[in-house]
């Protein structure tokens, strides 16, 4: 079976220099060549890989047992015809407090241009891709799918196609649970103060982290407050646990159920849309992704639902379904 290549870019983000977590500004960024690139002169489809909260680009290339990287399925799907050649982007997104959501926020950094506006420019001006809409795609896992929901629903100029594997939708369910285990996990960990000051260094990451992380870096990404502590607004009290409305308004305002009607136009030009969750996911996601495929249904905007008989976690193998609806819609 012939392999492709992985080269690693060193990007200079500009939109990411003086960020507001202090991160870096300077990006490894892998990129995957299909078998027959580096000897020939055609373009090929591009495909932009996110991954899930707490992931970067160079995750996706890890070893796994029992699994393939990203590199290997590629490999294997392009050698079985499943696929035809493409070349994947796998950006670092990757924050001091485990993510992005790949949005603009000012309590995190400006990640949706960094994107948008520096990686598909520098990829399609250094590589040789078909550098239009209808043969650029972004899938992604997770926070990386709704990452693709996002991305594809705001830039349908820049993006053609999109693919999200258990993206995070109907915040309802996906977040609104997580609140009782933040309030209690984080008076173990020193309170919010103390915790978002040592986040990188906390040892050990274990469940009272994991159950305090989740819900203040999502309040970092969706309701950023320049003027509050650490930038943006709790969605919760600290002592009472009560819901702050005002603030869970602002996180439906990036809740894709809801964005369905103000980006119809935008979801309706895309070649693909494609949704997929674990009947068991532990985020309760399958609800989110049924809802978003029901409103976009009633909107007459084509779609690709499919549920799986697993959960949240080790489910890469479903990138062989993305990635051939994406391969096969590119072709049209």
């Amino acid at each position: 079976m012939s392999e492709g290549s992985v080269v690693i870019e060193t990007i200079t983000s500009d939109v990411l220099r003086n960020n507001p977590l202090g991160d870096p500004f300077v990006r490894r960024v892998p990129v995957y060549l299909p078998p027959g690139y580096e000897s020939g002169n055609a373009r090929y489809q591009v495909v932009y890989v996110l991954t899930g909260f707490t992931g970067r680009g160079t995750m996706l290339l890890n070893d796994a047992a029992w699994d393939e990287n990203i590199a290997e399925r590629m490999d294997r799907l392009i050698a079985q015809g499943t696929v035809r050649p493409m070349i994947l982007v796998l950006p670092d997104c990757f924050t001091r407090i485990g993510g992005s959501q790949y949005l603009n926020s000012s309590a995190v950094g400006q990640y949706e241009d960094h994107i948008v506006k520096e990686l598909v420019p520098y990829f399609d001006s250094r590589y040789r891709t078909i550098a239009d809409r209808n043969h650029r795609a972004v899938v992604g896992k997770s926070s990386g799918g709704y990452g693709s929901v996002i991305l594809a629903m705001r830039n349908p100029g820049v993006f053609g196609l999109m693919a999200s594997h258990s993206g995070d939708m109907y915040f309802e369910l996906c977040y609104k649970p997580d609140i009782i285990s933040a309030l209690k996990a984080l008076p173990k960990l020193g309170g919010l103060d103390k915790f978002w000051d040592n986040i990188p260094t906390i040892r050990p990451k274990d469940k009272n982290f994991r159950d305090a992380i989740n819900i203040i870096a999502m309040a970092a990404c969706y309701s950023p407050n320049p003027n509050a502590p650490h930038g943006f607004d709790l969605l919760f009290d600290l002592e009472t646990g009560e819901l702050r409305e005002d603030v869970w308004k602002r996180w439906l305002e990036w809740d894709p159920v809801y964005l369905v009607d103000k980006y119809a136009d935008a979801l309706r030009s895309l070649r693909l849309i494609y949704l997929d969750a674990g009947l068991r996911d532990e985020f309760n996601l399958q609800y989110g992704a049924r809802i978003f495929a029901k409103r976009l249904k009633g909107r007459g905007i084509k779609y690709t639902h499919e549920e799986f008989d697993d959960g949240h976690f080790g489910v890469q193998y479903r990138y062989d379904h993305s990635l051939k609806a994406i391969s096969e819609a590119s072709a049209i």
